[in-house]
Protein backbone atom coordinates (compact mmCIF):
# COMPACT_ATOMS: atom_id res chain seq x y z
CA UNK A 1 0.00 0.00 0.00
CA UNK A 2 1.43 3.37 -1.07
CA UNK A 3 2.63 5.97 2.30
CA UNK A 4 0.18 8.21 0.91
CA UNK A 5 -2.60 5.57 1.95
CA UNK A 6 -1.44 4.66 4.63
CA UNK A 7 -0.89 8.07 6.53
CA UNK A 8 -4.98 8.32 6.15
CA UNK A 9 -5.58 4.58 7.47
CA UNK A 10 -6.56 3.75 11.50
CA UNK A 11 -4.73 1.66 13.01
CA UNK A 12 -4.99 -2.11 12.52
CA UNK A 13 -3.72 -5.53 13.85
CA UNK A 14 -3.77 -6.55 10.66
CA UNK A 15 -0.59 -6.86 8.66
CA UNK A 16 0.46 -4.88 6.11
CA UNK A 17 3.42 -3.76 3.98
CA UNK A 18 5.11 -0.64 3.28
CA UNK A 19 8.10 -0.12 0.85
CA UNK A 20 10.35 2.64 0.42
CA UNK A 21 13.48 4.44 0.43
CA UNK A 22 15.31 5.43 3.64
CA UNK A 23 15.08 9.51 4.71
CA UNK A 24 16.57 8.94 7.98
CA UNK A 25 17.05 6.93 10.65
CA UNK A 26 17.80 7.97 14.22
CA UNK A 27 19.13 4.99 17.27
CA UNK A 28 17.03 4.85 20.70
CA UNK A 29 18.43 2.19 23.23
CA UNK A 30 15.30 -0.62 22.25
CA UNK A 31 14.59 0.28 18.71
CA UNK A 32 15.26 2.75 15.34
CA UNK A 33 13.43 5.19 14.14
CA UNK A 34 13.33 5.36 10.25
CA UNK A 35 11.60 7.80 8.03
CA UNK A 36 10.25 5.85 5.13
CA UNK A 37 8.86 7.75 1.54
CA UNK A 38 7.83 6.21 -1.29
CA UNK A 39 7.91 9.34 -3.60
CA UNK A 40 3.50 9.16 -3.21
CA UNK A 41 3.41 12.29 -1.06
CA UNK A 42 5.78 14.73 0.75
CA UNK A 43 4.93 12.97 4.08
CA UNK A 44 7.41 10.26 5.52
CA UNK A 45 5.87 7.21 7.67
CA UNK A 46 7.81 6.30 10.66
CA UNK A 47 8.89 2.89 11.25
CA UNK A 48 9.55 1.83 14.48
CA UNK A 49 12.52 -1.05 14.15
CA UNK A 50 12.73 -2.63 17.50
CA UNK A 51 16.24 -4.26 18.93
CA UNK A 52 13.94 -7.82 18.61
CA UNK A 53 13.29 -7.75 14.78
CA UNK A 54 15.99 -10.21 13.37
CA UNK A 55 19.17 -9.29 12.14
CA UNK A 56 18.75 -5.75 13.19
CA UNK A 57 22.49 -5.23 13.85
CA UNK A 58 23.38 -6.60 9.95
CA UNK A 59 20.41 -3.89 8.72
CA UNK A 60 19.12 -1.64 10.38
CA UNK A 61 21.76 0.04 12.37
CA UNK A 62 23.67 0.41 9.08
CA UNK A 63 20.67 1.78 7.06
CA UNK A 64 21.45 4.84 5.41
CA UNK A 65 19.58 7.59 3.46
CA UNK A 66 19.07 6.18 0.11
CA UNK A 67 18.55 2.47 1.19
CA UNK A 68 15.20 0.75 -0.54
CA UNK A 69 13.37 -1.21 2.00
CA UNK A 70 10.01 -3.14 2.26
CA UNK A 71 8.51 -3.66 5.83
CA UNK A 72 6.16 -5.66 7.35
CA UNK A 73 4.80 -5.03 10.64
CA UNK A 74 1.03 -3.41 11.97
CA UNK A 75 0.10 0.47 11.96
CA UNK A 76 -0.03 1.42 15.38
CA UNK A 77 -1.18 4.87 16.90
CA UNK A 78 1.43 7.22 17.03
CA UNK A 79 2.25 9.43 20.30
CA UNK A 80 4.85 11.89 18.09
CA UNK A 81 3.52 15.83 16.57
CA UNK A 82 2.29 15.71 13.01
CA UNK A 83 1.79 12.14 12.71
CA UNK A 84 -1.31 9.64 13.54
CA UNK A 85 -0.04 6.23 12.89
CA UNK A 86 3.61 4.73 12.53
CA UNK A 87 4.18 0.91 11.40
CA UNK A 88 5.88 -1.30 14.08
CA UNK A 89 8.06 -3.70 11.98
CA UNK A 90 8.14 -7.60 12.22
CA UNK A 91 10.18 -8.08 9.17
CA UNK A 92 12.53 -5.66 7.46
CA UNK A 93 14.13 -6.67 4.01
CA UNK A 94 16.61 -4.16 2.27
CA UNK A 95 15.91 -4.57 -0.96
CA UNK A 96 18.52 -2.08 -2.34
CA UNK A 97 22.03 -0.37 -0.13
CA UNK A 98 22.90 3.35 -0.74
CA UNK A 99 26.37 3.71 -0.37
CA UNK A 100 26.70 6.73 2.34
CA UNK A 101 30.46 7.92 0.85
CA UNK A 102 28.93 8.50 -2.29
CA UNK A 103 24.97 8.92 -2.04
CA UNK A 104 24.65 12.76 -2.73
CA UNK A 105 21.09 13.59 -1.12
CA UNK A 106 21.91 13.83 2.25
CA UNK A 107 19.61 15.22 5.17
CA UNK A 108 20.20 19.44 4.70
CA UNK A 109 19.20 21.58 1.69
CA UNK A 110 20.59 21.40 -1.66
CA UNK A 111 21.02 24.09 -3.53
CA UNK A 112 18.90 23.99 -7.27
CA UNK A 113 21.86 24.48 -9.23
CA UNK A 114 23.26 20.89 -7.82
CA UNK A 115 20.26 19.52 -8.06
CA UNK A 116 20.26 19.72 -11.75
CA UNK A 117 23.46 18.19 -12.25
CA UNK A 118 21.82 14.74 -10.23
CA UNK A 119 19.03 15.27 -12.11
CA UNK A 120 18.68 11.27 -12.08
CA UNK A 121 18.23 11.63 -8.04
CA UNK A 122 16.54 15.14 -8.00
CA UNK A 123 12.88 13.62 -8.02
CA UNK A 124 13.98 11.97 -4.24
CA UNK A 125 14.21 15.91 -2.99
CA UNK A 126 11.45 16.75 -1.00
CA UNK A 127 11.09 20.13 -3.21
CA UNK A 128 11.27 18.18 -6.94
CA UNK A 129 9.27 15.51 -5.31
CA UNK A 130 7.05 17.74 -4.92
CA UNK A 131 7.36 19.54 -8.21
CA UNK A 132 6.39 16.33 -10.06
CA UNK A 133 3.27 15.35 -8.10
CA UNK A 134 2.13 19.13 -8.75
CA UNK A 135 2.95 18.22 -12.35
CA UNK A 136 1.22 15.45 -12.45
CA UNK A 137 -2.41 16.54 -11.15
CA UNK A 138 -1.96 19.60 -13.48
CA UNK A 139 -1.94 17.11 -16.28
CA UNK A 140 -4.53 15.44 -15.14
CA UNK A 141 -6.53 18.51 -14.50
CA UNK A 142 -6.06 19.50 -18.05
CA UNK A 143 -7.56 16.45 -19.58
CA UNK A 144 -10.76 17.08 -16.86
CA UNK A 145 -11.19 20.33 -17.93
CA UNK A 146 -11.33 20.06 -21.92
CA UNK A 147 -13.59 16.98 -21.52
CA UNK A 148 -16.14 18.64 -19.35
CA UNK A 149 -15.92 21.60 -21.73
CA UNK A 150 -16.70 19.14 -24.96
CA UNK A 151 -13.43 18.79 -26.25
CA UNK A 152 -11.50 16.09 -28.29
CA UNK A 153 -8.25 15.22 -27.31
CA UNK A 154 -5.93 15.02 -30.40
CA UNK A 155 -2.38 14.18 -31.44
CA UNK A 156 -0.83 16.40 -34.03
CA UNK A 157 2.58 15.62 -35.17
CA UNK A 158 6.10 16.03 -33.51
CA UNK A 159 7.89 15.49 -36.77
CA UNK A 160 6.45 18.66 -39.32
CA UNK A 161 7.48 20.48 -42.86
CA UNK A 162 5.52 24.08 -41.18
CA UNK A 163 7.14 26.15 -39.46
CA UNK A 164 3.97 27.35 -37.56
CA UNK A 165 5.55 30.28 -36.16
CA UNK A 166 7.32 31.72 -38.53
CA UNK A 167 10.59 32.00 -37.00
CA UNK A 168 12.67 29.43 -38.71
CA UNK A 169 13.79 28.33 -34.59
CA UNK A 170 13.03 24.65 -35.31
CA UNK A 171 15.03 21.41 -34.79
CA UNK A 172 16.21 20.08 -38.14
CA UNK A 173 15.35 16.48 -38.43
CA UNK A 174 17.73 14.18 -40.92
CA UNK A 175 19.11 11.22 -41.56
CA UNK A 176 21.91 12.80 -43.56
CA UNK A 177 25.23 13.11 -42.98
CA UNK A 178 26.60 16.73 -42.57
CA UNK A 179 28.64 16.37 -45.44
CA UNK A 180 25.41 16.23 -47.86
CA UNK A 181 24.06 18.60 -46.24
CA UNK A 182 26.77 20.72 -47.77
CA UNK A 183 25.86 20.15 -51.32
CA UNK A 184 24.03 22.25 -53.98
CA UNK A 185 21.04 22.37 -54.75
CA UNK A 186 17.87 20.93 -52.31
CA UNK A 187 20.31 18.69 -49.94
CA UNK A 188 16.94 17.37 -48.17
CA UNK A 189 15.44 15.90 -51.54
CA UNK A 190 17.01 13.07 -50.68
CA UNK A 191 16.46 12.87 -46.73
CA UNK A 192 13.89 10.64 -45.17
CA UNK A 193 11.14 12.09 -46.06
CA UNK A 194 12.07 13.91 -49.51
CA UNK A 195 12.24 17.24 -47.92
CA UNK A 196 13.24 19.44 -45.00
CA UNK A 197 11.74 18.39 -41.92
CA UNK A 198 12.03 19.09 -38.29
CA UNK A 199 10.61 18.80 -34.11
CA UNK A 200 7.68 20.89 -33.76
CA UNK A 201 6.95 24.04 -32.72
CA UNK A 202 3.04 24.46 -32.28
CA UNK A 203 0.60 21.51 -33.10
CA UNK A 204 -1.94 24.68 -34.13
CA UNK A 205 -2.27 24.18 -37.32
CA UNK A 206 -2.86 20.80 -37.68
CA UNK A 207 -5.11 21.13 -34.54
CA UNK A 208 -6.92 23.90 -36.65
CA UNK A 209 -7.81 21.33 -39.35
CA UNK A 210 -8.80 18.83 -36.39
CA UNK A 211 -11.49 21.85 -34.67
CA UNK A 212 -13.02 22.17 -38.52
CA UNK A 213 -14.24 18.81 -38.86
CA UNK A 214 -14.88 17.83 -34.90
CA UNK A 215 -15.66 21.44 -33.86
CA UNK A 216 -13.28 21.52 -30.09
CA UNK A 217 -10.05 19.56 -29.88
CA UNK A 218 -7.09 20.42 -28.04
CA UNK A 219 -3.37 19.09 -28.44
CA UNK A 220 -1.08 18.04 -25.23
CA UNK A 221 2.20 17.20 -25.98
CA UNK A 222 6.44 18.06 -26.77
CA UNK A 223 7.16 21.21 -28.39
CA UNK A 224 10.80 22.41 -29.25
CA UNK A 225 12.60 25.79 -29.75
CA UNK A 226 15.85 25.90 -31.69
CA UNK A 227 16.40 29.20 -29.45
CA UNK A 228 19.85 29.72 -27.84
CA UNK A 229 18.47 31.15 -25.02
CA UNK A 230 19.60 30.76 -21.53
CA UNK A 231 17.31 32.60 -18.89
CA UNK A 232 15.77 31.44 -16.15
CA UNK A 233 12.13 31.04 -18.35
CA UNK A 234 12.98 29.38 -21.59
CA UNK A 235 13.69 25.50 -22.24
CA UNK A 236 14.74 23.92 -25.66
CA UNK A 237 11.43 21.12 -25.02
CA UNK A 238 8.50 22.01 -23.27
CA UNK A 239 5.24 21.18 -23.22
CA UNK A 240 2.30 22.37 -24.80
CA UNK A 241 -1.34 22.62 -24.25
CA UNK A 242 -2.95 23.82 -27.27
CA UNK A 243 -7.16 24.26 -27.74
CA UNK A 244 -8.91 25.06 -30.98
CA UNK A 245 -12.45 26.20 -31.58
CA UNK A 246 -14.46 26.25 -34.36
CA UNK A 247 -17.24 28.95 -34.26
CA UNK A 248 -15.44 30.75 -31.83
CA UNK A 249 -13.97 34.58 -31.57
CA UNK A 250 -11.54 35.96 -29.91
CA UNK A 251 -13.52 36.90 -26.85
CA UNK A 252 -14.83 33.56 -26.57
CA UNK A 253 -10.89 32.43 -26.61
CA UNK A 254 -10.09 34.44 -24.07
CA UNK A 255 -13.00 33.59 -21.94
CA UNK A 256 -12.30 29.91 -22.40
CA UNK A 257 -9.06 30.77 -21.52
CA UNK A 258 -9.56 32.67 -18.01
CA UNK A 259 -11.97 29.65 -17.23
CA UNK A 260 -9.42 27.44 -18.02
CA UNK A 261 -6.64 28.69 -15.83
CA UNK A 262 -9.34 29.19 -12.67
CA UNK A 263 -9.73 25.65 -12.87
CA UNK A 264 -6.48 24.86 -12.73
CA UNK A 265 -5.43 26.83 -9.88
CA UNK A 266 -8.59 25.93 -8.27
CA UNK A 267 -7.90 22.08 -8.81
CA UNK A 268 -4.06 22.40 -7.17
CA UNK A 269 -4.94 24.53 -4.54
CA UNK A 270 -8.01 21.45 -3.16
CA UNK A 271 -5.61 18.71 -4.41
CA UNK A 272 -2.00 19.28 -3.95
CA UNK A 273 -2.55 21.19 0.07
CA UNK A 274 1.03 19.29 1.27
CA UNK A 275 2.94 20.10 -1.41
CA UNK A 276 1.74 23.77 -2.13
CA UNK A 277 2.28 24.32 1.92
CA UNK A 278 6.32 23.47 1.26
CA UNK A 279 6.42 25.80 -2.02
CA UNK A 280 4.98 28.54 0.76
CA UNK A 281 7.30 28.13 3.58
CA UNK A 282 10.44 27.42 1.58
CA UNK A 283 10.20 28.89 -1.98
CA UNK A 284 8.16 31.64 -2.03
CA UNK A 285 5.79 32.90 1.19
CA UNK A 286 3.63 35.23 -1.33
CA UNK A 287 2.76 32.13 -3.22
CA UNK A 288 -0.33 30.82 -1.26
CA UNK A 289 -1.98 34.48 -1.60
CA UNK A 290 -0.96 34.91 -5.23
CA UNK A 291 -2.81 31.62 -6.06
CA UNK A 292 -5.93 32.74 -4.89
CA UNK A 293 -6.36 35.94 -6.40
CA UNK A 294 -5.90 34.30 -9.71
CA UNK A 295 -8.53 31.47 -8.32
CA UNK A 296 -11.31 33.88 -7.24
CA UNK A 297 -10.92 37.71 -9.11
CA UNK A 298 -11.71 38.52 -12.54
CA UNK A 299 -9.05 39.10 -14.49
CA UNK A 300 -8.52 42.66 -15.83
CA UNK A 301 -8.70 43.18 -19.95
CA UNK A 302 -7.22 46.13 -21.77
CA UNK A 303 -6.11 46.42 -25.43
CA UNK A 304 -2.17 46.90 -26.16
CA UNK A 305 -2.81 50.29 -27.47
CA UNK A 306 -3.98 50.95 -23.90
CA UNK A 307 -1.03 48.92 -22.33
CA UNK A 308 1.59 51.06 -23.95
CA UNK A 309 -0.32 54.58 -22.83
CA UNK A 310 0.32 52.91 -19.27
CA UNK A 311 3.66 52.41 -19.35
CA UNK A 312 4.62 54.90 -21.48
CA UNK A 313 3.26 57.26 -18.47
CA UNK A 314 4.99 55.08 -15.53
CA UNK A 315 7.42 56.90 -13.50
CA UNK A 316 9.34 53.73 -14.31
CA UNK A 317 13.11 53.53 -15.54
CA UNK A 318 12.12 49.99 -17.89
CA UNK A 319 15.29 48.75 -19.53
CA UNK A 320 13.30 48.59 -22.75
CA UNK A 321 11.53 51.48 -23.86
CA UNK A 322 8.38 51.67 -24.81
CA UNK A 323 6.37 52.50 -27.99
CA UNK A 324 3.36 51.42 -29.91
CA UNK A 325 4.60 48.70 -32.32
CA UNK A 326 6.86 47.49 -30.12
CA UNK A 327 6.56 43.86 -28.15
CA UNK A 328 5.85 44.16 -24.93
CA UNK A 329 9.05 42.81 -22.84
CA UNK A 330 8.72 40.85 -19.28
CA UNK A 331 9.54 43.57 -17.53
CA UNK A 332 6.20 45.58 -19.00
CA UNK A 333 4.35 42.50 -18.65
CA UNK A 334 5.32 41.97 -15.14
CA UNK A 335 4.56 45.50 -13.77
CA UNK A 336 1.40 45.72 -15.97
CA UNK A 337 0.22 42.30 -13.87
CA UNK A 338 1.73 43.23 -10.32
CA UNK A 339 2.02 46.89 -10.05
CA UNK A 340 -1.21 48.22 -12.07
CA UNK A 341 -3.73 45.56 -11.88
CA UNK A 342 -2.59 43.73 -9.12
CA UNK A 343 -3.99 40.18 -11.33
CA UNK A 344 -4.33 38.40 -13.95
CA UNK A 345 -4.54 40.42 -17.14
CA UNK A 346 -5.31 39.91 -20.82
CA UNK A 347 -4.11 41.98 -23.27
CA UNK A 348 -5.91 41.82 -27.02
CA UNK A 349 -5.24 43.40 -30.39
CA UNK A 350 -1.75 43.98 -31.16
CA UNK A 351 -0.01 45.03 -33.72
CA UNK A 352 -0.06 42.67 -36.75
CA UNK A 353 3.67 43.27 -37.23
CA UNK A 354 4.63 41.42 -33.94
CA UNK A 355 2.32 38.12 -34.30
CA UNK A 356 2.33 35.32 -37.14
CA UNK A 357 0.36 34.99 -40.06
CA UNK A 358 -2.68 33.11 -38.82
CA UNK A 359 -3.76 35.59 -36.69
CA UNK A 360 -7.17 37.83 -38.13
CA UNK A 361 -6.34 40.85 -39.38
CA UNK A 362 -8.67 43.63 -37.52
CA UNK A 363 -10.53 46.20 -39.63
CA UNK A 364 -7.83 49.17 -39.01
CA UNK A 365 -5.13 46.71 -41.02
CA UNK A 366 -3.01 47.26 -38.36
CA UNK A 367 -3.81 44.52 -35.29
CA UNK A 368 -4.84 41.39 -35.28
CA UNK A 369 -7.28 39.96 -33.02
CA UNK A 370 -4.92 38.43 -30.58
CA UNK A 371 -4.79 38.32 -26.86
CA UNK A 372 -2.02 37.20 -23.92
CA UNK A 373 -2.95 36.49 -20.58
CA UNK A 374 -0.31 37.87 -18.30
CA UNK A 375 0.27 36.50 -14.37
CA UNK A 376 2.11 38.20 -11.67
CA UNK A 377 6.24 37.00 -11.37
CA UNK A 378 5.65 35.27 -14.53
CA UNK A 379 4.68 37.60 -17.41
CA UNK A 380 2.84 35.92 -20.67
CA UNK A 381 1.53 32.47 -19.73
CA UNK A 382 -1.27 32.39 -22.41
CA UNK A 383 -1.09 33.49 -26.10
CA UNK A 384 -4.08 32.91 -28.16
CA UNK A 385 -6.09 34.33 -31.25
CA UNK A 386 -8.74 34.24 -33.48
CA UNK A 387 -7.46 32.17 -36.67
CA UNK A 388 -7.88 34.06 -40.31
CA UNK A 389 -10.49 32.24 -41.85
CA UNK A 390 -10.56 34.23 -44.61
CA UNK A 391 -8.41 32.95 -48.00
CA UNK A 392 -7.66 35.95 -50.14
CA UNK A 393 -6.47 37.70 -46.33
CA UNK A 394 -4.86 34.85 -45.06
CA UNK A 395 -2.60 34.43 -48.35
CA UNK A 396 -1.95 38.09 -48.98
CA UNK A 397 -0.11 37.70 -45.30
CA UNK A 398 1.97 34.63 -45.82
CA UNK A 399 3.60 36.05 -48.70
CA UNK A 400 4.26 39.11 -46.57
CA UNK A 401 5.82 36.82 -44.52
CA UNK A 402 7.88 35.46 -46.72
CA UNK A 403 6.06 31.92 -46.60
CA UNK A 404 5.74 29.42 -49.61
CA UNK A 405 1.94 29.36 -50.46
CA UNK A 406 2.43 26.06 -51.97
CA UNK A 407 3.93 24.28 -48.61
CA UNK A 408 0.91 25.54 -46.66
CA UNK A 409 -1.64 24.54 -49.38
CA UNK A 410 -3.61 22.13 -47.40
CA UNK A 411 -3.79 24.81 -44.21
CA UNK A 412 -5.08 27.57 -47.16
CA UNK A 413 -7.83 24.54 -48.37
CA UNK A 414 -9.27 25.21 -44.79
CA UNK A 415 -10.28 28.59 -46.24
CA UNK A 416 -11.09 26.73 -49.39
CA UNK A 417 -13.86 24.25 -48.14
CA UNK A 418 -16.88 25.86 -45.32
CA UNK A 419 -14.50 28.00 -43.75
CA UNK A 420 -15.48 29.27 -40.53
CA UNK A 421 -14.46 32.04 -37.62
CA UNK A 422 -12.42 30.14 -35.15
CA UNK A 423 -9.95 30.46 -32.71
CA UNK A 424 -7.46 29.08 -29.99
CA UNK A 425 -4.17 29.15 -27.83
CA UNK A 426 -1.71 27.80 -26.30
CA UNK A 427 -0.26 27.27 -22.83
CA UNK A 428 3.23 26.64 -21.56
CA UNK A 429 2.69 23.45 -19.47
CA UNK A 430 6.19 24.25 -17.64
CA UNK A 431 5.58 28.06 -17.26
CA UNK A 432 2.29 27.05 -15.57
CA UNK A 433 3.89 24.61 -12.89
CA UNK A 434 6.51 27.50 -12.64
CA UNK A 435 3.98 29.66 -11.57
CA UNK A 436 1.67 27.34 -9.02
CA UNK A 437 5.42 25.97 -7.53
CA UNK A 438 6.69 29.31 -6.94
CA UNK A 439 10.04 28.23 -8.65
CA UNK A 440 12.41 30.50 -9.69
CA UNK A 441 13.92 28.41 -12.88
CA UNK A 442 11.72 26.68 -15.23
CA UNK A 443 14.65 24.44 -15.40
CA UNK A 444 12.85 22.47 -12.29
CA UNK A 445 9.68 22.60 -13.37
CA UNK A 446 10.49 19.33 -15.77
CA UNK A 447 12.35 16.27 -14.35
CA UNK A 448 15.76 16.21 -17.25
CA UNK A 449 15.28 20.18 -19.17
CA UNK A 450 17.00 20.42 -21.90
CA UNK A 451 18.68 24.00 -22.70
CA UNK A 452 21.49 25.50 -24.77
CA UNK A 453 24.91 22.85 -24.17
CA UNK A 454 22.80 20.71 -21.78
CA UNK A 455 21.49 17.65 -22.69
CA UNK A 456 22.29 15.12 -20.00
CA UNK A 457 20.42 11.80 -18.24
Amino acid sequence: MLIKQLLHCQPSPEKIIAQGWVRTRRDAKDFSFIELNDGSCLKNLQIIASRELPGYDETVLKLTTGCALRVSGRLTASPAVGQTVELTADSLTVLGWADPETYPLQKKRHSFEFLREIAHLRPRSNSLGAVLRVRSSLALAVHQFFQQEGFFQVHTPIITTSDCEGAGEMFTVTTLNPAQLGQGGDPFAGDFFGRRAGLTVSGQLEAEALALALGRVYTFGPTFRAENSNTSRHLAEFWMIEPEMAFCDLNEDAALAEKFLRYLINHVINHCGDDLELFGKFIDKSLPERLATVARQEFARISYTEAVRILGEAKVQFTFPVSWGGDLQSEHERYLAEEIFKRPLIVTDYPASLKPFYMRESDDGRTVAAMDILLPTIGEIIGGSQREERYDVLARRMRAAGLDLDTYRWYLDLRRYGSVPHAGFGLGFERLVQFVTGMGNIRETIPFPRTPGHAEF
